[in-house]
């Protein structure tokens, strides 16, 4: 069965652009990965340079014609751009409106008077565990970040006390609670319960977003003691300004895309019918695009004129807040080009070839499959679909908590160890300022606790239901 799983997978997959075997491919693998860390760490090129000379270093190393390895970085680099670039820059301009006109100054005051001291990473964890229950990783760093930077250097908190529980619950939404795509993608393909696999998903993610968050908040601050970085900072609001905006309406409208987006979630889950007149609307408002696109729209009003705003500062807000992102763009890109090298180069069949036949406990082995793939490939989502398809005949025999088990089994599998390949590595280091070194020890290390606690819980719980 297993067997069978996976030729249907390749069957469905386009062609390796190299014929290399499973050996080359791994030394390919190495190669590329130690290109990039050598080009950082040794010669202090920019991450963007390092990024594409090591894919095509990966290409050349597996036996891939030249051409052929280009194609599939530019391709790589478009895909990920068109993903997640707008949302960046759109997020960016809102974060910058934030800033500017005293709306971001509004939530840090509030949230520092409400929540000081120890409850702070706790109050961190939280608000990033309820805003990223509907969004992408990337939409929810983007909106988080500003709050982040603000309250640590204004509450003259650790950087990675306040940072590591706002990433923690992101990271955990994203790989383990429905809807986001990876679960959604797990319970489709192994035919497992939606509410049962949310259900036991909250279950895993609360104690594991605590140890991974809060608890291990204390040791990465210890470990990494790093400012806020002035350049990713939204500045204090002039003081010159008459007013500010409410934090009622500051609020709703940071909200807004997430109210919009997990409308957009309820109905698909209600209605589950393409054709329904109300599941295409709410498809099309609840998009990642149009929500932020929203968001940034109400926010001229409910920020910009409140602060007292005229139309050419509004446009001055909104170029300076594209400017810092340039970089940022640029990397995450050629992150994406790197891991499109990995995939087209044949290492994600190459990680399922050498596993289909491992003998060993079912959720064990989906944990072991999405951890091998994530590592190899750097995308927890094509980690995610890869070992759903891997173990899908293994759950006909399953009951139900076991098979909403096994999706949780994959989905914190996928979630491991973070590193040079993931585009969610890049945007860490970018925002936070940190150098590779430091990025290694506090997101990535956070990433492999999430997915080691999150693992041994599933099989714990597996014992006893």
């Amino acid at each position: 069965m297993t067997r069978l799983s996976v030729e249907m997978l390749a069957a469905d997959a386009p062609p390796p652009i190299t014929s290399a075997g499973h050996a080359q491919l791994g030394i390919a693998v190495l190669v590329g990965i130690a290109v990039i860390v050598l080009l950082i760490t040794k010669f202090k090129l920019h991450a963007f340079l390092a990024l594409t000379v090591g894919s095509l270093a990966l290409g050349a190393a597996a036996g891939a014609p030249l051409d052929k390895a280009i194609t599939s970085f530019t391709n790589g680099l478009g895909s990920t751009v068109a993903g997640v670039g707008v949302l960046i820059a759109l997020g960016a301009i809102l974060g910058k409106l934030l800033a500017d006109s005293g709306g971001a100054d509004q939530i840090v005051d509030t949230i520092l008077a409400k929540a000081g001291g120890r409850a702070m990473p706790w109050a961190m964890v939280l608000i990033a565990s309820v805003v990223g229950l509907p969004l992408f990783f990337e939409v929810g760093i983007v909106l988080l970040i500003p709050v982040v930077l603000m309250v640590a250097k204004r509450g003259n908190y650790s950087l990675m006390r306040i940072g590591i529980p706002a990433l923690a619950g992101l990271s955990v939404m994203h790989g383990l609670i429905p809807p986001h795509p990876g679960p959604l993608v797990a319970i489709d393909a192994v035919k497992a319960n939606l509410g049962v696999t949310l259900a036991l998903g909250i279950v895993v993610a609360i104690p594991t977003v605590i140890i991974a968050g809060p608890l291990f908040s204390k040791v990465a601050a210890r470990w990494v003691d790093v400012p806020a970085p002035d350049r990713m900072l939204p500045q204090r609001a002039s003081e010159q300004l008459e007013r500010r905006p409410g934090f009622g309406p500051t609020l709703a409208t940071v909200l807004l895309p997430v109210v919009l987006m997990l409308a957009k979630a309820l109905v698909d889950i209600v209605v589950d019918d393409p054709a329904d007149h109300t599941q295409r609307v709410f498809d099309v408002v609840g998009s990642p695009l149009i929500a932020l696109l929203a968001a940034v729209i109400v926010g001229f009003f409910t920020l910009g004129r409140p602060a007292g705003f005229t139309r050419d500062r509004l446009q001055q807000t909104v170029e300076k807040g594209l400017m810092p992102i340039a970089g940022i763009l640029l990397i995450v890109g050629a992150g994406g080009g790197f891991k499109q090298t990995l995939i087209d180069s044949g290492v994600g069949q190459m990680i399922l070839d050498i596993s289909e036949d491992w003998s060993i406990p079912a959720l064990l082995l989906a944990w072991l499959i999405a951890v091998a793939i994530r590592l190899a490939t750097g995308s927890a989502t094509v980690a995610t679909v890869s070992a759903a398809g891997l173990v899908a005949p293994l759950a006909a025999d399953m009951s139900t908590t076991h098979t909403a088990l096994l999706v949780l089994a994959i989905g914190a599998g996928s979630l491991f160890f973070s590193h040079v390949n993931d585009a969610g590595f890049w945007l860490v280091k970018e925002y936070f300022g940190l150098n590779v070194g430091q990025t290694v020890k506090t997101w990535s290390l956070m990433e492999t606790i999430i997915s080691v606690v999150a693992g041994g819980l599933v099989l714990l719980l597996s014992l006893i239901i």
